[in-house]
């Protein structure tokens, strides 16, 4: 799994560990770790305090890969701090795509409500044409036997 993490020094042990801050649930999700998590890395790394890290780990908690994070941290400024995409517009872009949704569905209603009506018009409308229909055939049978 990967995590975000941040270089502190363990002055007790005099060695140097990561600070989990957040891990990574999905591609474009990730989610802050609120507790205080710690890896020792050793002495063997040679890494400056507070630099943060990429670290991917195995299911046992050893790490697989540290890489710095400068590059990652740039490229999500880039990404979404940039074009002005922010967790309010966001909120703000799902309100009106839920709103444009509902009135889809208002408008779905409606034109099938009509369409109904239209059908049920058009029965009327055939009801008395044959209605005229039989009325004008008695008339003319009457007229043609009067005579």
């Amino acid at each position: 799994m990967l995590y975000l993490a941040q270089v502190h020094k363990n002055e007790f042990l005099d060695q140097l560990q990561l600070r989990l801050l957040a891990r990574q649930e999905a591609e474009h999700i990730w989610a802050i770790i609120p507790e205080e998590a710690f890896i020792l890395l050793g002495t063997s790394k040679n890494l400056a305090e507070k630099l943060l890290v990429l670290v991917e780990l195995s299911p046992t908690g050893d790490i697989e890969k540290l890489e710095e994070a400068t590059n990652w941290v740039l490229e999500m400024v880039k990404t979404y701090l940039t074009t002005g995409i922010t967790p309010e517009f966001l909120r703000q872009e799902t309100e009106r795509a839920e709103q444009w949704r509902q009135n889809l569905t208002l408008q779905t209603q409606d034109l099938a409500r009509r369409s109904l009506e239209l059908e049920a018009r058009r029965e009327q409308i055939q009801a008395l044409e044959e209605s005229l229909k039989r009325e004008k055939n008695g008339t003319n049978k009457s007229d043609s036997t009067g005579c």
